[in-house]
Parts: C-alpha cells; sequence; structure tokens
C-alpha cells in the first residue's frame, strides 16, 4: 500500500482535561501522516476545548471538532463515523493514546480489495501512572467468551455504511454487541495483526454492575448463553451490587 490511503481518527471525550493531551499528542506523533482527525466534544465544561484548541494549527486541516451534548459514548462514535472520509477508521478514547506506529502497522493488514474489514490489533494495560500492567489479546475466533480489543480495532468505513454502527440502547456493551453481529456476516472479514496498537487506561465502565449485565444481555441476545445461565448470572450480579461486593 501507498500513503495514498487515508485513516479517520476518532476520539469521543467529556470534561478531558486531565488525559486528552496525552491522546492528541498519540495521533499527532503517527508515523503515517495521511489521517484525519475527528474529535467528538460533549459539551465539556472544563479545560478540555482550550487544550484541544492549542493542537488545531499543528493539525491544520486534518482536525474536525465538534462540540455539543451527545446521548453518551456511543452517540458520539456514531456522529465521528458520520463525518469519517477515510477508508479505515479507528476510535481512541480521550483516556488512551496510541502507539506512534499503529497506523503504520495496521496498514500492513489492510486488504485492498475487501469492502467489510475489521482489523485488530494487540493492547496495552497501562495504570493511572502509565507503569505497564498487561499486554491483551483476544482472538476473534473466540469472540463468544471474549471481546477483542475494541481500542486497537480499525473497521472499513463502507463496513459502517452498510451495516450501521452502535446501537445507543446499551451503553456500556454497544461495540461487543456490534462485533458480533459482524462475525455473524459472511463478507465480514476480521483480521488479526500482531502488534500492540494502543495504550489503554485502567479504571473503565466494562468492570461495573452495569457492564457486567450488559454483557450478559448481549450474550442472551446472540444465543451464547442459555435463558438459565442468562438468569443465574443476572441474579448473581444484581446481589452482588446489593451486597456492596
Amino acid at each position: 500500500m501507498t500513503d495514498k490511503m487515508m485513516f479517520s481518527i476518532i476520539t469521543p471525550c467529556f470534561n478531558s482535561q486531565k488525559t486528552i493531551e496525552r491522546t492528541i499528542q498519540s495521533v499527532l506523533n503517527q508515523t503515517y501522516k495521511n489521517y484525519e482527525y475527528i474529535i467528538i466534544d460533549g459539551g465539556s465544561t472544563d479545560g478540555t476545548l482550550n487544550i484541544i484548541n492549542k493542537y488545531k494549527k499543528r493539525f491544520g486541516e486534518k482536525l474536525t471538532v465538534v462540540s455539543e451534548q451527545d446521548n453518551g459514548i456511543y452517540d458520539a462514535m456514531n456522529k465521528g463515523i458520520r463525518l469519517a472520509k477515510g477508508t479505515l477508521v479507528g476510535i481512541v478514547n480521550s483516556d488512551d493514546f496510541y502507539e506512534t506506529t499503529a497506523l503504520e502497522n495496521i496498514l500492513k493488514s489492510y486488504l485492498p480489495d475487501r469492502k467489510y474489514q475489521i482489523i485488530y490489533g494487540m493492547m496495552r494495560v497501562v495504570n493511572q501512572e502509565e507503569k505497564e500492567m498487561s499486554i491483551v489479546f483476544y482472538h476473534h475466533n473466540n469472540i463468544n467468551k471474549c471481546m477483542i480489543n475494541h481500542p486497537a480495532t480499525f473497521i472499513t468505513k463502507k463496513l459502517y455504511q452498510d451495516f450501521g454502527g452502535y446501537s445507543l440502547k446499551l451503553k456500556i456493551a454497544s461495540d461487543y454487541d456490534f462485533m458480533l453481529k459482524m462475525k455473524r456476516k459472511k463478507d465480514v472479514l476480521f483480521i488479526p495483526n500482531y502488534n500492540i496498537i494502543t495504550n489503554f487506561t485502567m479504571g473503565g465502565m466494562s468492570s461495573t454492575y452495569r457492564g457486567i449485565q450488559e454483557d450478559n444481555e448481549v450474550k442472551y441476545k446472540y444465543k451464547i448463553i442459555s435463558t438459565k445461565k442468562y438468569l443465574l448470572t443476572k441474579m448473581k450480579n444484581a446481589a452482588k451490587q446489593i451486597a456492596g461486593v
């Protein structure tokens, strides 16, 4: 591939002044330069927009900023996807940051003759001090049990155009719902990339009671678990929440 292929990178954010500069810099410092950067802000009231504005000149025409109230992170992602003009779309949240070679490595896995591709890589998990805690990689062949690394994933814009974006009915597990739906489509190609693509900061919502229950709902929807397993997990989760465990 040549450097003519453009990426679209999307960052959803809201009151992210403590972390977003690191995210922005990780995009700015990419070794592969043909990209556009779309920041979807949910109407931040802290210094997030001031930090973003500092970088407008450095990005130039590559940067698009939208700041308005939204209906959660998946609504912000969908807004960014609709604006995206690139062939491959990646989403890096405002408390995460890309490796400088992220786009360069993803491009090596891209197949120009396939419309519907989901290219996903490895993810370094870091704590609040950016200390490495683990390296995570889940293969798509095991997606019924484990979600692939969404923060390390790039998806063709054509796939989003033809199959839609993320459901707003779920607040935490909509990306898992999306991937399970795509796994069941014969024309969609999942491509593993064995490089560290992104750095994920610990402390997200997926491990909360709501996250566990949404994951349970999604697995039941796609008949991955039985009704008995679904109800048992739901009851256990509710009990733990009441007990404060």
